[in-house]
């Protein structure tokens, strides 16, 4: 291709390649630029200059800042989602729901891995959690989440959530517990997606021990 050609002559799959790794470039420079500098601090002009593209680029491609810091955890919440559709239908509600966040990390992990580096990841968490607007967007976004599932899981057993608690204090635990493994992860600041995975499956496993057992020995 000559410089000058117009996009539009340039093939669907390598159109779809640059506009991916112009994506990626803005979303871990909006990263790097908010865990160095704050959220708050920094501008979509600045993210915008260290890609070296314009702020309507930026905007092609994130609605805004926030919509930058939750990149990743949508492409997670979304294919958890769609995993959790895909369990069998025999299966419990709470085991359906740990078995698909545990395929969804198993498929997911290395694609995240190849977006943003693991430390980058780390940094951003923990930058969400210590950001009063960013963790207050977070805990509307986990509700948000847990209602999808909640609807997922009372449809799979003929329930009624509005009548039945069963699906919304059993999402609620998992929820809870999943948060816990992210902020233990987040805090230890080493480790990949395999950690992150391996200490989701053990907090899951502890919770029904936890509820329903005795934690000592008399």
């Amino acid at each position: 291709m000559t410089e000058g050609q117009p996009s539009a002559a340039l093939p669907t799959g390598l159109r779809e390649r640059k506009k991916r790794r112009t994506r990626d470039a803005l979303l871990v420079a909006a990263l790097e630029l908010f865990t160095a500098h704050g959220y708050e601090e920094t501008t979509v002009d600045e993210i915008a200059d260290a890609v070296e593209v314009s702020q309507r680029t930026f905007f092609r491609y994130f609605a805004g800042k926030e919509a930058a810091v939750f990149a990743v955890q949508d492409m997670v919440e979304s294919h958890l989602l769609s995993e959790l559709r895909q369990r069998p239908a025999d299966e419990a509600p709470f085991e359906a729901m740990r078995r698909a966040v545990l395929c969804a990390w198993d498929s997911i992990g290395q694609t995240v891995e190849a977006i943003i580096p693991v430390e980058l990841h780390m940094r951003a968490y923990r930058m969400i959690e210590s950001t009063p607007s960013l963790l207050a967007a977070h805990l509307r976004r986990s509700i948000v989440l847990e209602d999808r599932i909640t609807e997922l899981i009372a449809g799979r057993e003929g329930l009624d959530p509005a009548r039945d608690p069963r699906p919304r204090v059993a999402v609620a635990a998992f929820s809870g517990v999943m948060r816990a493994a992210g902020q233990l992860w987040g805090q230890r600041g080493d480790g990949g997606m395999e950690s992150l995975r391996a200490l989701t499956e053990t907090y899951l496993d502890a919770l029904t021990p936890a509820l329903s057992e005795r934690w000592r020995t008399l």
